[in-house]
């Protein structure tokens, strides 16, 4: 079985999305710039990218991540061509879901995606990608055994905090740090 990863890009002060979001602005105002590291031309960032996507076996997101990325992921998800499963934790499946889609909708709480998620990647590691609350609940689970942080060298001031509420303290051990111009790549051990 493979590890749990929470996967997360942040501004430098810790904002996963800038201020005054809107549904046609998901990430606020100049908000999507946390992601230039992924979309970029920059081959270290690139590389980082295959490398830490090439373990993965399932995804984990919540609702609000699916409705609002599946404009860009439509069908294949965030994986795209690789077409990995996503298993989607929400209160409710939405009625228009993509026909061939990669998704799993799982009302039935944490562990139940998690379970999902595990048999999905067989075993490959899981990665919770795609929201702070969601992040901060499987980290408050005890589930998480690595932390995946994207720091991109931006100061938004407001938005969506990463950690604002956590309320657990969670001890973190360095694994591995990777300099690029568009953001600092930091992976801990919980």
């Amino acid at each position: 079985m493979g590890i749990v990863i929470f996967d997360i890009s942040t501004s430098l002060d810790g904002y996963i999305t800038a201020a005054h979001q809107t549904a046609e602005v998901p990430m606020g105002p100049g908000g999507d710039a946390v992601h230039d590291w992924a979309f970029g031309s920059d081959e270290a960032n690139a590389t980082y990218l295959q490398t830490a996507g090439a373990s993965t076996g399932a995804v984990i997101c919540g609702r609000t991540t699916y409705d609002t990325s599946l404009p860009w992921w439509e069908a294949n998800g965030p994986t795209g061509e690789q077409r990995k499963p996503v298993i989607v934790l929400t209160h409710r499946a939405p009625a228009d879901a993509p026909s061939g889609g990669v998704y799993t909708f799982v009302t039935g709480g944490l562990q139940a995606a998690l379970d999902a998620a595990r048999e999905a990647a067989g075993d490959a590691d899981v990665t919770i990608m795609g929201g702070a609350d969601i992040g901060r609940q499987f980290l408050t689970a005890g589930v998480v055994d690595e932390l995946s942080l994207h720091v991109a060298p931006l100061l938004f001031g407001g938005g969506t905090r990463l950690f604002g509420d956590l309320t657990d303290h969670v001890k973190l051990t360095l694994v591995d740090c990777l300099p690029t111009p568009t953001a600092i790549h930091l992976r801990y051990r919980t």
